[in-house]
């Protein structure tokens, strides 16, 4: 096997492509497409966002101190680049996109009707890091789209079609190859008739 060094570098993929929503009263809502977002800690459920601080939404996100993620699922993907290649300083993402501002339960911040997921954040604390700052965020609330229920009140992410975004590419999700803790779990033996 032959490797080649390169300088330090975000390798990091594939992650998760997703919209940021975000808003100021009075004025129109945002997105902002985040490929930089993940789970921090499970209790309390909080999550991190990186933004470049020269993005509209970095100021709408510091002054407010909440946002909605997002999740994108393979018929949000074209509405995910152009919120991600479109300012909102001129352009209103959710009339161009036809998406629809869902109205929130726990923060004023609208979430994004058509998403399969949408996770309302607060803001706990903003890291400035260089060219982007971190928000931590607490999860504040939830909403799931019922089409993903199974008749025993699963819920089923994974048949939504999510979206991974690496290195400039979108890609839907594909097949499972496993399950956590399957590596370590004894065959099941099927009983003889």
């Amino acid at each position: 096997m032959s490797k080649e060094y390169w300088k330090p570098g975000n390798m990091l993929y594939p992650v998760p492509a997703v919209m940021v929503s975000c808003g100021r009263e009075g004025e129109k809502p945002n997105i902002i497409t985040v490929a930089w977002a993940g789970t921090v800690c499970s209790d309390p459920a909080m999550v991190s966002i990186s933004v470049r601080k020269e993005r509209f939404s970095h100021a709408i996100i510091k002054e407010t101190g909440e946002f909605v993620i997002n999740l994108v699922n393979k018929r949000l993907v074209r509405a995910t680049d152009y919120c991600g290649v479109k300012s909102g300083r001129d352009t209103d993402k959710f009339k161009e996109t036809g998406l629809t501002p869902q109205i929130s339960r726990y923060v004023k911040a609208p979430g994004i009707e058509e998403s399969p997921v949408n996770i309302e954040c607060r803001v706990t604390e903003v890291k400035e890091l260089g060219s982007h700052d971190l928000f931590l965020a607490q999860v504040v609330g939830v909403t799931i789209d019922n089409q993903y229920m199974d008749e025993k009140g699963r819920f089923n992410l994974n048949t939504s079609g999510l979206v991974s975004y690496s290195h400039g590419e979108y890609f839907e999700l594909g097949k499972k190859l496993g399950s956590f803790g399957y590596s370590v779990r004894k065959p099941v033996r099927k009983k003889k008739r």
